[in-house]
């Protein structure tokens, strides 16, 4: 049967193609739109790529006596029919627990950050939804939280003039209205569990900071000037808290290029064309899901023939494919 075979990683391929070409479809697309797509993109690779590395190596976890006592199937025939040899159950089942570790430790990271950064700026006066810190270097940031606030020094304030300070702020608050620190945690996340996302979550971070460029253009209704504020913010700026959003993150060269340059427009057949794929991994995922579910019923013992059955399967020594 073709999908004891291929059609088991197919799911995996379509994950790696959608890790692959993310990126690239990201950067025809407007910010907005690319943003959404890659944080979906990527919630969805990362989910086929746990899935079936689970459910290969709970092949190998099926046929230890006590579980499969407990889920009534026979652990001999579960041996004899799974496609999957041995070794490479194990080797899947051990990615699984690292999968998991690395989740556990991305997340842990990500939430110690944040919690440094409020308490580092939970004193500084506020006006509003802006926090101003008494600092001569030049910094500002949008720093995620109920509410969310916009950090700056006094140094960017005196660095950039009223109307770079005014499009300045309102990228920081596109962050915050739009709650880009969501995407961002997505986006980080899905790369700690899958290594082959960690450019789409490089393209999805350039993508919400374009996404707030743009909408800081509206609100000012000025590109140029958005440009010249991120560009001389940059120059300014030496680093911002690694929880944070700024508006000189991301490579700041291509972020004014795309601001001194038309607008990119709605590519419809290329969004189509990714979402598409994505159906197609959630798609192949459940047609393996559906297999290894008929994979366990056969083993449990309404689906036998009984002893007879049993002693065939282990006494079956031909290859599996």
């Amino acid at each position: 049967m073709w999908i004891s075979g291929f059609g088991l990683w197919l799911p995996l391929m379509v994950s790696a193609a959608l890790a692959l070409t993310a990126p690239a479809a990201g950067r025809r697309l407007p910010p907005r739109t690319a943003a959404w797509l890659l944080t979906a993109a990527a919630v969805i690779a990362a989910g086929a790529w746990v899935t079936v590395l689970a459910m290969v190596g709970f092949t190998l976890v099926g046929q230890i006596p006590e579980v499969a006592e407990e889920g009534r199937w026979s652990p001999h025939v579960l041996a004899a029919d799974t496609p999957v040899d041995r070794p490479v159950a194990a080797v899947c089942a051990l990615a699984v627990l690292v999968c998991v570790g690395a989740l556990a430790v991305a997340s842990w990271r990500r939430v110690r950050m944040m919690v440094e950064t409020w308490r580092e700026c939970r004193d500084l006066p506020v006006a509003g939804d802006l926090m101003v810190l008494d600092d001569p270097v030049p910094t500002a940031f949008a720093l995620p939280g109920a509410p969310g606030r916009v950090v700056v020094s006094s140094g960017m304030l005196r660095a950039l003039s009223a109307d770079e300070r005014r499009a300045l702020l309102a990228h920081e608050r596109a962050h915050l209205r739009h709650r880009h620190h969501v995407f961002l945690l997505v986006l980080q996340l899905s790369a700690a569990v899958n290594p082959l996302l960690r450019r789409v979550d490089g393209a999805g971070a350039f993508a919400l900071e374009r996404w707030a460029d743009e909408e800081a253009g509206a609100v000012v209704a000025d590109r140029r000037l958005v440009a010249r504020a991120v560009a001389r913010a940059a120059l300014a700026t030496r680093s911002v808290p690694a929880a944070a959003m700024a508006a000189t993150g991301g490579p700041v060269p291509q972020r004014v290029r795309a601001l001194l340059a038309p607008p990119a427009p709605l590519r419809r057949h290329l969004a189509l064309a990714f979402a598409a794929l994505m159906m197609a991994c959630c798609a192949s995922l459940a047609i393996a899901g559906h297999y290894m579910d008929g994979l366990f019923d056969a083993a449990a013992p309404a689906h036998s023939t009984g002893p007879a059955h049993e002693a065939l399967h282990r006494t079956d020594l031909t290859p599996r494919s």
